[in-house]
């Protein structure tokens, strides 16, 4: 059963955000050395129940209106065909598949409700 496995904050100035979350939380926050601009979180160790997550600079417009949420992400078998059940169950692709170098696949999609969700398959070889 796939499960949540990521949040992402989508922020204006992320350099901000990080030095909120930081504050408030303790959380560990570092700038990703990916070829995307992204800050990642360790929101505690390891043995502790709880999700790590990411920071990202808000993107283009979706439908006309900027991001403004946390983002949960979903660890998914395959992107391909979960995108193609997304759709069938009168859900929308907002964000097609796109490689994340070194770590998967990843997708952004919205739900019935309007409200986007990310999915990502596992893949080392991901370019």
């Amino acid at each position: 059963m796939p499960r949540v496995i990521h949040f992402e904050i989508q922020a204006e100035k992320p350099e901000r955000a990080v030095e909120f979350y930081s504050k408030v939380f303790g959380w560990n926050i570092y700038k990703w050395e990916g070829p995307v601009e992204y800050w990642l979180i360790e929101t505690g160790p390891k043995d502790t129940p709880g999700i790590d997550g990411g920071i990202v600079r808000r993107r283009s417009e979706i439908n006309g209106q900027a991001v403004i949420a946390y983002v949960c992400t979903i660890d998914v078998p395959s992107v391909d065909d979960f995108t193609k059940k997304v759709e069938e169950n009168n859900g929308q692709v907002v964000v097609t598949k796109t490689a994340i170098p070194g770590a998967g696949w990843s997708a952004y999609c919205k739900d019935t409700e309007g409200n986007i969700f990310g999915i990502m398959q596992e893949d080392p070889n991901a370019k």
